[in-house]
């Protein structure tokens, strides 16, 4: 399990850059807490959706990069592409946790067509600052995991059985419940945190 400092880490914004990103993700937080308040498996199905957009766009665009530059990638392309499969198993796995309604499906069609060209740009025009967004977005995963965890742990969320899917991707055990799901999930989430943080560090 990881570490309350861990958990808590947060990046002091050292430039417009990086305030800039800080104050898209305080946004969209706040558009998430009015919208789904303490029902944490909708919205990890309706965020999810959103989450794994980053990695799928960084990774093609850095793959585009290494071409036209004939050059290493640095192990980027291969990272960023493993980010999104693992936040859209994320994804999978809540889908079969918290089954999303159809404003939840509709919401997921806007939010990611919205998001995918946003983001899109973003990245064209400043990939730094697109890797702090998602690492400010991966704070604040952790934060809502975290608080899913505590509501679970208070008996206010039942700890269901794991998922089938969530036993077989993350080598749970064969009774493993929502709680381990939680958990591991917020461990990807700190893994990737750290990742685009540093990646943004490394453009700056």
């Amino acid at each position: 399990m990881s570490d309350e400092n861990s958990l808590t880490q947060h990046h002091i914004p050292q430039n417009f850059s990086d305030r800039f990103a800080l104050a898209f993700t305080k946004s969209a937080r706040f558009f998430a807490d009015t919208f789904f308040a303490k029902r944490y498996g909708h919205r990890a199905v309706v965020l999810e959706t959103v989450a794994a957009v980053p990695g799928m766009v960084g990774g093609a665009l850095q793959h585009l990069r290494a071409l036209r530059r004939m050059e290493s990638d640095d192990g980027w392309i291969h990272t960023l592409l493993d980010e999104a499969e693992n936040e859209r198993m994320h994804l999978m796995t809540f889908v079969h946790i918290a089954k999303p309604t159809w404003l939840e499906r509709l919401i997921i069609l806007l939010a990611q067509g919205a998001f995918f060209n946003g983001f899109f740009f973003l990245y064209l025009i400043s990939p730094k600052t697109a890797h702090r967004v998602v690492g400010y977005f991966e704070e604040e995963a952790v934060y809502s995991y975290t608080e899913y965890l505590t509501e679970v742990d208070n008996g206010i969320i039942p700890n269901v059985p794991a998922p089938e899917l969530a036993i077989e991707y993350w080598k749970l055990k064969p009774d493993a419940r929502l709680r381990e799901v939680i958990i591991v999930v917020r461990a990807d989430e700190l893994h990737h945190r750290d990742v685009n943080h540093e990646f943004a560090d490394e453009l700056t």
